[in-house]
């Protein structure tokens, strides 16, 4: 059967145009499966206690991948489906705030400032732990480049898109091997985040740590039913994707433009707009759209739930992919620096999350925590994912605290000027001088998050 699999591998691939339209089909079929699965009863009990369907699906998917124990997917596949996460992403962030009303920004600065402390706090500290690591035992023990330093922050902050933008800039400075290990990091940390956070929810239901939800009775994931026949229904769907496509479009556009006057700034500006996703600017153009709506009294054109089946389906197929394409010989040949950069990342992640935001947020620490756990260790999108699983009916105000914070942190971290600037850094300074510096910033967080407690203690915004 195998031989057989492998023959018709070999005929369909011969060509790159099929192999890329195999791809989409079988990308289709498994948006389909992951839709209709996650309505089934054992998906619903499953994600209640805390283990997401997309996780299951994606350890599935890479026993059957190019790498796995049964390699019926063939890599040509996967190697279409590693480019994904950002354009799923943007999706996310583009449907994330076009069916929630827009929050009120007089209760909210509190909550996004302290948000945002301790993202910066996670972020800078993972340059911090990361040269220290490297400088103090990767670097006399296994003489590792020092641009190491950089990968915890690019894989698990960044993801595979920063990680993948960054690696032309490790080939310039002397560091070629840092585009496959930056893939592989963010690959790790995906996968950690994933399971590592489904266990968190767990327990944090078990310890009563979450904020108690409305009603179990029925779930959020089977409570999409749109009234009306099928033409009415996919004529709402299509309005709604619409908007979703409007919105990344204006986040498209905003990007253009700024790539359009980047030269005229020149300088560390223009590095950074190269490299800076769409995302945070289709969530910015989602805002707009919804602002619009609002104000024409439009709104009845949205429906809340269908985009957040469009959000919650386009993170699932996410964390699918990803650990579908997961280069296990990569990760193989360098297990050890990358186990002990990511023991060390996902270390500090796990501080700052039981220690720090325990004591800044106070109320709803948990849902907010988690939430930044997930960004910290797997991009936006597990962080969304982890959210969702620890309050799947939005009862608290994480959602659009954690999505208004994207818009302010994104321009710094996880592929902004922090990660571009890192590396040319580390090259013209050493690591020595850059790992004191992320030291220096991340002393300054943790100081203006003692100082500041008191102001911000009091986040709850329903």
């Amino acid at each position: 059967m195998y031989l057989i699999l492998k023959t018709l591998s070999d005929f369909l691939f011969a060509n790159a145009s099929t192999a890329f339209s195999l791809a989409i089909v079988l990308f289709c079929v498994l948006a389909f499966l992951l839709s209709v699965g996650r309505r089934f009863e054992m998906a619903v009990r499953l994600e209640r206690i805390g283990i997401p369907i997309a996780l299951i699906a994606g350890l599935g998917a890479l026993v059957i991948g190019p790498y796995g124990q049964i390699p019926l997917l063939p890599e040509e596949v996967t190697d279409i489906w590693v480019k994904l996460p950002s354009p799923l992403l943007t999706l996310v962030f583009a449907s994330l705030m076009l069916g929630r009303p827009i929050p009120s920004g007089q209760g909210l600065w509190k909550p996004v400032t302290s948000q945002a402390l301790l993202a910066l706090l996670l972020g800078f500290g993972q340059y911090l732990v990361g040269g220290l690591v490297v400088l103090f035992f990767l670097i006399p023990f296994l003489g590792v480049d020092p641009l190491m330093g950089c990968l915890i922050e690019v894989g698990f902050e960044g993801g595979h898109g920063a990680a993948a933008i960054m690696g032309e800039s490790y080939a310039k400075l002397g560091f070629p091997q840092g585009l496959d290990l930056g893939l592989a990091m963010a690959t790790v940390g995906l996968f950690s985040s994933t399971v590592i956070g489904s266990a968190l929810v767990v327990v944090a239901r078990w310890r009563g740590w979450v904020t108690p939800q409305a009603s179990q009775e029925n779930s959020d994931l089977g409570e999409l039913e749109i009234q009306g026949s099928f033409f009415e229904k996919s004529r709402e769907l299509a309005i709604n994707l619409a908007f979703a496509g409007m919105a990344v479009l204006l986040g498209a556009l905003m990007l253009y433009v700024l790539r359009q006057l980047a030269p005229f700034l020149g300088g560390i500006f223009q590095e950074v707009i190269l490299v800076f996703p769409v995302f945070p600017l289709a969530l910015l153009g989602s805002l707009f759209i919804r602002y619009l709506l609002e104000k024409f009294n439009k709104e009845d054109l949205i429906s809340e739930l269908l985009h957040r089946d469009i959000a919650t389906l386009s993170t699932d197929l996410l964390i699918t992919t990803a650990l579908a394409s997961v280069n296990l010989p990569v990760l193989l040949n360098d297990w050890l620096p990358l186990a002990i950069l990511s023991v060390s990342g996902l270390t500090w992640n796990l501080l700052g999350m039981f220690f720090v935001a325990r004591y800044t947020f106070k109320e709803e620490w948990f849902e907010r925590s988690i939430a930044e756990f997930g960004n910290a260790t797997g991009v936006a999108a597990s962080g969304i994912l982890l959210l969702r699983l620890a309050d799947p009916r939005n009862v608290t105000s994480t959602l659009p605290i954690f999505s208004s914070t994207r818009l302010f942190l994104q321009p710094f971290l996880s592929g902004g000027l922090v990660t571009v600037l890192a590396p040319i850094a580390i090259t013209k300074f050493g690591l020595g001088g850059w790992t004191e510096v992320s030291g220096a910033l991340t002393i300054i967080c943790i100081v203006l998050i003692l100082l500041m407690q008191p102001y911000l203690s009091n986040t709850k915004n329903k």
